[in-house]
C-alpha cells in the first residue's frame, strides 16, 4: 500500500478530492492521511498530489504487519498479559517489573 500524508490545508483538500473521486484505488482515509493500493493507478494518483503540493504531501510504501514473523513471542505474549491485566492505570514498566516479561527499555532498542 502507499501511505500518503498530506501537511497543508491546501494538500488535505486535495487529498480528500483525489480519495473522494478515485474511492476504488483508496485502501482507508484518515482525515489528512489516506492509504492508496500498490498500484501504478495509486502511484499515480499519490505522485500527482506530491507535484502539485511538493514537501507538503509525504508518500511511503507500506506493507502489512505480520506480527508473528516480525516480533518474537515474548513480546507478544507481553502484550496479551498486559492488557489482561486487573488494573487498567497500570504503566507497564510497572506492570512488568518482577515479572517474566520483557522490559520497555529493552524493547525500545530492538528494530523490528
Amino acid at each position: 500500500m502507499l501511505l500518503v500524508i498530506a501537511y497543508t490545508r491546501a494538500a488535505r483538500t486535495s487529498l480528500r478530492n483525489v480519495a473522494r473521486a478515485h474511492e476504488d484505488s483508496v485502501v482507508r482515509r484518515f482525515g489528512r492521511v489516506a492509504l492508496f493500493e500498490a498500484t501504478e493507478f495509486g502511484a499515480f494518483q499519490a505522485l500527482r498530489l506530491r507535484e502539485k503540493h511538493g514537501e507538503a504531501i509525504q508518500v511511503e510504501r507500506t506493507r502489512p504487519f505480520n506480527e508473528f514473523e516480525a516480533v518474537r513471542p515474548a513480546v507478544r505474549e507481553a502484550a496479551r498479559t498486559y492488557e489482561d491485566r486487573e488494573t487498567a492505570a497500570v504503566p507497564y514498566d510497572r506492570f512488568a517489573d518482577g515479572r517474566d516479561l520483557p522490559p520497555p527499555e529493552a524493547m525500545k532498542g530492538v528494530e523490528l
